[in-house]
């Protein structure tokens, strides 16, 4: 697979495809173009002396502060180092890989100033997979992600580490093996490489494809948990829906409607049942206010991976190189907070529905799901683990956006804290995969006391596949190894694909 990219029209799946698939990326022989016209543009204001940030002058607060020409290459090498100040863990390399890409597209629009060979390193680095260790702490989310982002410049300059075939090696090294010259950076490159929310919007896009399927896996798993709870599916019927109108709701309803389709243990009406708790009545309205949240967010990403978010902006044809501030990553901010909290529901109902399977007291189940109460703790634990991580994905729900703090003196005085709100919601993400993942281990055990012959076609392809590895559970073992398989089916996508191969495509 080839992606073509100019700029303007890269999709969040196309990121994942180069992200996490190894597609190679081409750069459109008319954005080189655009490149190579606007450094044109940039040689020729260098050599007037004309005062340009970044350019001619320092940066931040040393915006005022003149450089010659003689000392631009300097500038921006010194740009780099001094700026590669992150710390922590290495981003995931899916992450960095999307990183790396969203860079080439943007700076692919024409409107940065990099010279051709400079944007073309970057490229052949991405498609040879030279991965920069990049820290994932230490951006403020204005003037873009500087410091994450300057570690990936320094492997192009021969600085830094990168992996490189399976082993992290010095960078000069690791683009020696791969064939890649390095580079010198040239006025305006290194700030055109480093001014920018490529960082931030990376984890937002690989959170946000998968929040997208795990709001569906959620779905699926809810079907079974309504089926193990004899539940009543007619409070999906879409008349309800349709009157209140919101397009998460509905989809979600209609998800619930054809995953339950054949069920012999939920029916449109029940004896002696008027109608269930929240947490099964309500799920296409909780699940389905996610859903249209994680549109918002998609939304968002899809126009922020082909923005130019650099600074200054050059228009070679108006001869113009304007001062703003695109860098801010305040729309992606927002988003991912919003995103957090959209996924962190989806744990928390999901643990109230575990909650009702275990207790018997609501289910009308044996307690804990044990035949053998007493002697056996069964599920019981269970509940506790998922509740933990309930209770700490709302500490992460907490908005990143809204705690500005000032630096470079005082001149960059509003920040966005997007990449932080990124990175928070990929936690919460991974917490409420686990604890839907306890929801379906606790289902699957609930059926086979239901009898899992009267389970829907489509939940019933979900139980044979658990069953392929997970046996129920009659006396105590060590619950966490068949916790981590349920995660792994939850993450790798066998839970929705085992379902949809039955009802068809989730909305």
């Amino acid at each position: 697979m080839e992606i073509i990219i100019n700029g303007q029209n890269l999709t969040l799946d196309e990121v994942v495809a180069v992200a996490r698939h190894g597609a190679k990326v081409v750069l459109d022989p008319k954005a080189a173009e655009k490149v190579k016209y606007c450094r044109a543009y940039v040689d020729k204001k260098v050599k007037e002396g004309a005062v340009i940030y970044g350019l001619t002058t320092g940066f931040g607060k040393f915006s005022d502060t003149l450089i010659s020409e003689e000392d631009t290459k300097a500038l921006q090498r010194n740009l780099i180092i001094s700026h590669a100040c992150a710390m922590g863990e290495p981003l995931p390399q899916d992450i960095t890989r999307a990183a790396m890409l969203l860079r080439c597209n943007t700076l692919s629009r024409g409107h940065s100033g990099i010279r051709p060979e400079t944007l073309n390193t970057l490229l052949a680095m991405l498609n040879a997979g030279v991965h920069p260790i990049i820290p994932e702490k230490g951006s403020l989310g204005a003037s873009g992600d500087l410091a994450p982002l300057a570690h990936m410049v320094l492997v192009m300059i021969g600085e830094g580490h990168a992996e490189y075939q399976g082993e992290v090696l010095p960078g000069a090294q690791a683009m020696a093996k791969a064939n890649i010259p390095t580079i010198e950076l040239a006025a305006k490159e290194g700030l055109a490489l480093i001014n920018g929310t490529q960082i931030m919007t990376a984890i937002g896009c690989m959170v946000t494809y998968d929040a997208i399927n795990t709001a569906k896996t959620a779905d699926v798993i809810a079907a079974m948990t309504t089926e193990a709870s004899c539940g009543i599916k007619k409070a999906f019927d879409h008349k309800i829906h349709d009157l209140r109108g919101h397009q998460g709701q509905k989809n979600t309803a209609k998800n619930m409607l054809a995953l339950l389709e054949g069920s012999n243990l939920a029916f449109d009406k029940i004896p002696n049942k008027v109608q269930d708790a929240y947490s099964i009545r309500c799920i296409p309205q909780i699940h389905g206010a996610s859903r249209d949240s994680l549109q918002y967010a998609y939304d968002v990403l899809s126009r922020e991976i082909n923005a130019v978010t650099d600074n200054p902006i050059i228009f070679p044809d108006e001869d113009e190189a304007i001062s703003g501030g695109n860098f801010h990553g305040q729309p992606v901010a927002l988003a991912m907070d919003f995103i957090g909290m959209a996924i962190s529901e989806l744990a928390n109902v999901s643990e109230r529905r575990l909650e009702r399977l275990v207790n018997p007291q609501l289910s009308g189940l044996p307690a804990f799901l044990t035949p053998n109460g007493g002697v056996c703790s069964g599920f019981m634990i269970t509940q506790y683990a998922a509740a933990s991580m309930v209770s700490e994905n709302k500490v992460y729900a907490h908005p990143a956006c809204v705690d500005s703090i000032p630096s470079s003196a005082n001149q960059e005085d509003h920040v966005s804290m997007g990449t932080t709100a990124a990175r928070k919601a990929r936690m919460i993400l991974d917490n409420t995969q686990k604890v839907l993942s306890i929801e379906l281990f606790a289902a699957s055990q609930a059926v086979t006391f239901r009898g899992e012959e009267k389970l829907a076609p489509a939940t019933k392809a979900v139980y044979d596949m658990i069953r392929q590895e997970v046996a129920p559970i009659t006396d105590d073992v060590v619950m966490h190894y068949q916790m981590v398989k349920f995660d792994n089916m939850v993450k790798d996508g066998r839970v929705l694909a085992k379902a949809e191969a039955v009802c068809g495509k989730l909305l």
